[in-house]
């Protein structure tokens, strides 16, 4: 079958995207900020035993340890985060949710738990699911989500038009692009944001076993070529990390040295996800019509 979700649009051949104040680069850091089941496998942790001790704890480390570390990096640039927020996490770990909001950090749906992939949902549960992570994150930092990551990046044939059906307006499962992308759904509306698959530190430390330095150099040249091809059209950068990953001591200095240099340069928009998706929609977003399947 044919994807029917967006038409195929060559970057070369499209009006010319300008950010605001003349911006060439719009830069969004996306910490993953997620909550596991102890009695369940944890996926990506190369084992299938439960309890899994050392894959959990891991993770655990993340959210007592290195989502702070992340939030002393970004303070120094003045970079908001946009999280992508199990929303278990608002009731497990409510001072991540505290300290985000000092800092006037998005949050984004990123389902119930990292336990449960939104593939392992019938249609029906699956937009409760939708429905019910929204309410938790509305309720637990005072704004509705507007954008969405399922967990391990899992969508159904559904999962757009339940998200568009909630009033989420943007979509990161989709990494299709180096702009947004108008998406069509039974009913509202949706783009999709980029989120960065390539220097996603997850993929970069833990799945292809690079070390610091190379993330470091990795990050800055995929942010030089960014910059370079913006001459003709903006871009976005999505930085994806995950606390128990970017945020050990060995590896958060590299990091700081990485957006160091991508905030050395001007036309560098420093932003979050739903900035992008609602500029995008004020100056460039044409209708796609509806999803009819």
């Amino acid at each position: 079958m044919d994807n029917r979700r967006y038409d195929y649009s060559p970057i070369i051949r499209r009006p010319k995207i300008e950010w605001p104040n003349h911006g060439r680069v719009a830069l969004w850091v996306a910490p993953n900020i997620e909550y596991f089941h102890f009695d369940k496998p944890i996926r990506g942790s190369g084992s299938n035993h439960v309890p899994d001790v050392p894959g959990y704890t891991l993770r655990d480390y993340g959210s007592r340890v290195g989502v702070f570390r992340i939030m002393e990096v970004l303070d120094k640039f003045g970079i908001r985060a946009s999280v992508l927020l199990n929303a278990e996490v608002c009731a497990q770990h409510p001072p991540i949710i505290e300290e985000g909001n000092k800092r006037k950090w998005e949050w984004l749906g990123h389902g119930m738990t990292n336990s449960i992939s939104m593939l392992d949902y019938s249609p029906e549960v699956e937009r409760d699911i939708i429905h019910n992570v929204k309410e938790i994150i509305t309720k637990a930092t005072g704004k509705a989500p507007k954008g969405w990551l399922g967990p391990g990046l899992g969508e159904t044939y559904n999962t757009p038009d339940h998200l568009a059906a909630e009033g989420f307006e943007y979509v990161c499962d989709w990494g299709n692009d180096e702009q947004p992308t108008p998406m069509r759904v039974k009913s509202g509306r949706m783009v999709v944001v980029p989120y960065e698959l390539g220097v996603n530190d997850i993929r970069v430390f833990i799945r292809e076993n690079h070390t610091p330095e190379q993330y470091y150099r990795m990050v800055c040249d995929h942010f030089d070529t960014l910059y370079k091809d913006s001459a003709s059209g903006g871009r976005v950068l999505c930085l994806p990390l995950h606390p128990f990953v970017i945020g050990m001591p060995f590896r958060i200095k590299y990091l700081e040295k990485a957006l160091e240099h991508i905030c050395s340069h001007d036309g560098v928009w420093r932003t979050t996800g739903w900035e992008i998706a609602e500029w995008y929609y004020k100056n460039y977003y044409k209708d796609p019509g509806k999803y009819d399947n």
